[in-house]
């Protein structure tokens, strides 16, 4: 359990946005806000033709060890095949298959090493498309 040790009161401002491409067509986005006092990023993934209401109030949490990502699951298509993540610089990210098996993936320098998934960083990609 984290404890939320969150000092500043955010002035939160669009700050961006990802497209997310496959075969050149876009499937999803992700918008990025940032906080203008602190510069905190905040990010909330868009599923095109996805209009489910999330289970959080405000601004999605991030940790100060963690950056926002977009995970890319390379055996599937469709509006599985990525899906917003939050990565810390070294680890395990437990994340949820489409069949609701929880799997484990190996993290460095805030990069997934495994073969069926790849990564891409969101500050890396603002007002930029990430084809996949």
């Amino acid at each position: 359990m984290s404890v939320d040790t969150e000092t500043c009161k955010h002035q939160i401002v669009y700050f961006g946005v990802i497209n997310i491409n496959f075969n050149e067509r876009t499937i999803g986005s992700v918008d990025a806000w940032r906080c203008g006092v602190c510069k905190k990023r905040f990010c909330e993934e868009k599923q095109l033709g996805i209009e489910s209401i999330v289970d959080y109030v405000g601004m999605p949490k991030i940790e100060p060890d963690e950056k926002w990502a977009v995970l890319v699951r390379k055996l599937l298509k469709g509006k599985d095949r990525w899906k917003l993540v939050k990565l810390k610089q070294n680890g395990i990210l437990k994340t949820e298959t489409p069949d609701d098996k929880v799997i484990d993936l190996p993290i460095k320098e805030y990069k997934v090493y495994d073969p069926n998934h790849t990564s891409f960083l969101i500050d890396d990609y603002i007002n930029k498309v990430i084809e996949i």
